[in-house]
């Protein structure tokens, strides 16, 4: 399948065959990593990161991921570009887009990241906005195929704040597998109603279902793997009502009772990374479920890799 030259602004931009073949390239990278094998395929190609937004998983996975093949990745801070500021985010993408052969983006705002699609004239990634966290997503169903094997019909269930970009995205991607996906959040804490309706569409194609509960302990029946997320996201931390909000969160702590509430002695957890202990998720289930947190931690690097073979080379 052939992809050279796509962005990848959302999830939205890949149908069900396109996304199964970013996951197998994944998992076939990862192996031959385990392996020793260092085929360079992006030799002599040069990658751009520009983070507005910093981070420890997403940085790392992209240097090492492009060294692994041959690329050679520069990271940018906006303290070092002027992107948006003294040079517009149009003159700035075609600048990088003459001089680099991929760009990452990981940011606030969506409109940057579409901007940036559509004035570089190379692959632009979507590394986080504040809408869509496709590379998370990507990592998570890589991460829940290896310990569950053919996802259709099985559950996964998110619980905490359904507003942002990583609910967005692991919902896109649950459909695409035939996933049984519920979003149980407080009602004032949805998910976007129109990444809902897209993702529905989706899910008729693959059998997968979409709910959005607000009980915690009903929610998590029987469900085949429970994720979370911190309450407050990157950026928002000095801004106002914070205390309200984690208030109205704490019910959908991932806890021991919950994970009893599950009757599913083989159910799991996944967290995205960085972790709140004792927020969003108790010490010990976090400890409990480490294995698999770093896992999903670890396959950021391989699922990176394949987005960015996929769409750098035939």
């Amino acid at each position: 399948m052939n992809l050279k030259g796509r962005s990848l602004n959302n999830l939205f931009d890949l149908n069900i065959e396109e996304f199964n073949y970013i996951l197998e390239l994944a998992h076939q990278v990862k192996n031959e990593k385990k392996n020793n094998i260092f085929p360079k395929r992006l030799q002599n190609k040069n990658i751009a990161l520009i983070f507005e937004k910093p981070s420890t998983r997403t940085r790392c996975s992209f240097i090492v991921a492009a060294s692994d093949e041959g690329a050679h990745a520069v990271a940018l801070s906006n303290t070092e570009i002027h992107l948006g500021e003294k040079e517009s985010i149009e003159d700035t993408a075609r600048v990088l887009g003459r001089i680099f052969d991929g760009i990452m983006f990981r940011g606030f705002k969506h409109k940057t990241l579409e901007m940036l699609i559509q004035h570089a004239n190379v692959p632009v990634w979507n590394a986080l906005t504040d809408l869509h966290h496709p590379t998370q997503a990507l990592a998570d169903i890589m991460t829940c195929q290896e310990y569950l094997g053919k996802l259709n019909r099985k559950k996964i269930v998110y619980l905490g704040n359904g507003d942002n970009n990583v609910t967005h995205s692991l919902i896109i991607a649950s459909c695409m597998l035939g996933m049984h996906i519920v979003i149980c959040c407080p009602d004032s804490f949805q998910p976007d109603k129109e990444i809902i309706q897209q993702s529905i569409q989706i899910a008729k194609k693959t059998n997968g279902t979409i709910s959005v509960l607000s009980n915690p302990l009903e929610a998590v029946k029987n469900a085949d793997c429970i994720y979370t997320d911190v309450w407050i996201s990157m950026g928002d931390e000095n801004k106002g009502n914070n205390e309200e909000k984690c208030k109205q969160l704490l019910p959908y702590q991932v806890n021991k009772k919950l994970m009893l509430a599950t009757k599913n002695s083989e159910c799991f957890v996944l967290h995205c990374l960085p972790a709140y202990k004792n927020m969003e998720i108790s010490c010990d289930v976090f400890e409990e479920n480490n294995k698999f947190i770093f896992d999903l931690a670890e396959n950021r690097m391989h699922s990176i890799k394949a987005i960015m073979l996929a769409t750098l080379i035939n």
